[in-house]
């Protein structure tokens, strides 16, 4: 009896490129484990885990978590999750990240959301809110009735700091040069799927009709 390959894939794209959407779209139509990097460093500093107190040393300082460090968080809790196909979101984010996850686990599929920075950056810098109560608003296509003015109370919306178009232009850049290395050592190894688009729900099909060839779908 031949013994199932076991799926799991990784999930890369720029911050504002629908990740989070697709990956939940993802964990819904397929029999997958979604495990976000993020979340998990998140939930170790909450509970101050030894991983959890070091990484935080780091990221308090506004550093990023060293190789090393996210490397072994990540990889106890792929092996604690076990026989089952999952899908990683938010690492590796290096090449040596990618390396250490190589050695541990066959890599199935790398899906790469390639959306243009400039749509992204119309996404991201076009988001505002009312901070009493997190309303959301777009001047795409959800804009406030009166500019600039929450609908309900009358008070002005702000923007954050991470949508300030100086701050996306960063964090863009700062991907690109992070990622990009990582996106050619994948397309070397011949796992790299990339998915073109603008829109999120125009490129979800493309991805659902790939992983239908991988994947069988949720009942």
């Amino acid at each position: 009896m031949v013994a199932r390959m076991l799926f799991r894939a990784v999930i890369m794209g720029p911050p504002g490129s629908g990740k989070g959407t697709i990956s939940d779209r993802i964990v819904k139509n397929f029999a997958l484990k979604h495990l976000s990097s993020g979340d998990l460093l998140r939930l170790n500093i909450q509970r101050k885990t030894e991983i959890g107190v070091v990484a935080k040393t780091y990221i308090d300082q506004g550093q990023l978590v060293p190789d090393d460090v996210i490397t072994r968080l990540i990889l106890q809790e792929l092996n604690n999750m076990g026989e089952q196909n999952w899908l990683l979101d938010g690492f590796p984010r290096t090449v040596p990240q990618a390396q250490a996850l190589d050695e541990a686990h066959h890599i199935s599929t790398v899906i790469d959301l390639n959306v243009p920075f400039q749509t992204i950056k119309d996404r991201l810098t076009a988001r505002w809110i009312h901070p009493g109560s997190g309303r959301v608003y777009n001047t795409e296509f959800n804009p406030p009735k009166v500019s600039g003015i929450d609908d309900i109370t009358g008070e002005p919306l702000v923007q954050r700091d991470d949508d300030k178009p100086e701050t996306v232009t960063k964090r863009l850049k700062g991907y690109e040069a992070l990622t990009r290395p990582v996106l050619q050592y994948y397309q070397n190894k011949g796992v790299l799927q990339t998915f073109s688009g603008t829109e999120t729900n125009k490129i979800w099909p493309h991805v659902q009709a790939f992983l239908r060839t991988k994947l069988p779908e949720q009942p």
